[in-house]
């Protein structure tokens, strides 16, 4: 099973797209292993630097509509393959946030006082994911405890470690 759990990376931008996570021009690699060192290549924040922060992360904490633009499943690849199996974000684009649970990741969405709360306890935070009781437990300069929802096929996906093992075990 898949770790839960690890340093955040806060991302501090809504719409944070498909071709900021992995560029169009890697996707003619043909192995995940291969997108490793592209994460997050053309995403620009401030006090960003794509090539040493995401190698510190296990989970990633950012604004709205995250995984916007193009649908495809190398944007989730390049987490799953770079050890980020969480994304906690207020809203994410419909086929990014399903492609994550296909991958047996977590897309977790939180109302924006709870990410505005977990971006006050940075920059040095570590996070925890109890899927069965379906709760993120923060840890920074304070503690804190936050519930979230997934519906039952979605945690099942989770669980059983994406798609194909899933599909494998029910059919």
């Amino acid at each position: 099973m898949k770790k839960f759990s690890g340093s955040v990376l806060f991302l501090d931008r809504a719409d944070i797209n498909t071709d900021e996570i992995i560029p169009a021009r890697y996707l003619t690699e043909n192995s995940k292993l291969a997108l490793r060192p592209f994460i997050l290549e053309d995403l620009t924040l401030p006090g960003f630097d794509p090539s040493t922060d995401p190698q510190k992360a296990g989970v990633i904490v950012t604004r709205g509509n995250f995984g916007c633009g193009s649908s495809r499943e190398h944007a989730v690849w390049v987490f799953e393959v770079n050890d980020i199996n969480v994304v906690i974000a207020e809203s994410f684009a419909r086929i990014f946030r399903q492609n994550m649970f296909n991958c047996g990741m977590l897309a977790i969405e939180l109302p924006p006082a709870d990410i505005e709360a977990l971006f006050k306890m940075g920059p040095e935070v570590e996070i925890s994911v109890d899927i069965a009781k379906e709760i993120v437990q923060a840890t920074g300069s304070t503690k804190a405890t936050f519930a979230f929802h997934l519906n039952s096929f979605d945690k099942e996906l989770v669980l059983a470690g994406g798609w194909l093992n899933y599909a494998a075990q029910k059919y």
